[in-house]
């Protein structure tokens, strides 16, 4: 949870010192993102989880042992990019030797992608699932809507664990003003599905909750939907400043302290866990300063087909 902060603050200062054109993240959600990374059966193929995030998933990725360079390196967006090879926006992730799908721009479009993996984990014997993450404001689009009703048909449930993320806020437009419903989780009732909400901020009841509901997606072959409470630290992204946000529940401090009344941790180990990452993460990110972008000659890498396959002109 420390590393993943460190990364996200310091994302945003190197968008804040022009070194970056965007910043959008994950501070806030590190209390739910981290235990769903240490949670997923990871791989490559159907037999392992498939992962459809959004742009928030930086916990995530962390805690399922992504580099903080990796995230560095996309944000500026350098060539050395793994997932966009320096061509996307930061937090835009790929990583198909963990079936992590690419990460998309459009507004929760990942709840009707990750139906045809959950369809093809459906057809195996074995099969992993299928997880995805969005925000809340993301809910009112159709998508969400259709993973709802294809993944709870009767007969041909699908191996999927849907996730929402609710900050209570969409960019600017509070979730009071937007919603009907006193829960989002309850409108997975009308489709006969596992539903529950719980407080995302709080770790230990993240892992519980996500490991029970994992194991029943695995076990019935059948989906859940799932609500966690979190917080929003720095607004929305860039766009709104990326600033400090006063009144939000600070999940890391807080299981911090809980820590230390509980005599787990001492004030020096926990200056020596954030000053270890903070350093690496500045290191890193002075590194990436003299690396070069992608060329023009790369624009059509890995689009549809690579340039060297002779056939990308035909798409």
């Amino acid at each position: 949870m420390v590393k993943t902060r460190i990364l996200e603050e310091r994302l945003i200062r190197i968008y804040k010192a022009g070194q970056s054109y965007f910043w959008i993240g994950g501070a806030g959600e590190e209390a739910f993102g981290v235990p769903l990374g240490l949670l997923v059966h990871k791989g490559m193929g159907l037999k392992y989880d498939w992962l459809h995030m959004h742009y928030r998933a930086t916990p995530t990725l962390i805690a399922m042992g992504m580099e903080m360079r990796d995230s560095i390196a996309l944000t500026m967006n350098r060539a050395s990019d793994p997932s966009t090879g320096g061509r996307n926006f930061c937090n835009h992730y790929c990583y198909p030797k963990w079936n992590v799908a690419p990460v998309t721009s459009p507004i929760e479009v990942q709840y009707s992608i990750a139906l045809g993996t959950a369809i093809a984990q459906s057809r195996i014997p074995d099969g992993g699932i299928t997880i995805v993450t969005g925000g809340d404001a993301g809910t009112a689009e159709g998508d969400f809507a259709s993973s709802l009703v294809w993944s709870s048909r009767k007969g041909a449930e699908l191996p999927l664990l849907i996730t929402v993320q609710n900050n209570l806020w969409g960019i600017s437009t509070s979730y009071s003003t937007q919603h009907g419903e006193e829960k989002i989780s309850d409108r997975g009732k009308a489709f006969g599905m596992k539903t529950l909400t719980f407080d995302g901020n709080n770790p230990i009841e993240s892992y519980i909750k996500l490991q029970e509901s994992m194991e029943y997606v695995r076990k019935k072959r059948k989906p859940c939907l799932l609500e966690a409470m979190v917080s929003r630290l720095y607004g929305h992204s860039s766009a709104s400043g990326a600033n400090w946000v006063e009144g939000e529940v600070d999940c890391v401090q807080t299981f911090g302290e809980r820590l230390l009344k509980g005599g787990l941790l001492t004030e020096n180990k926990i200056s020596e866990i954030s000053n270890r990452y903070d350093e690496e993460a500045k290191r890193i990110s002075q590194n990436l300063l003299a690396e070069p972008g992608p060329e023009p000659e790369t624009l059509w890498d890995h689009f549809y087909l690579n340039r060297e396959s002779g056939n990308w002109r035909e798409f």
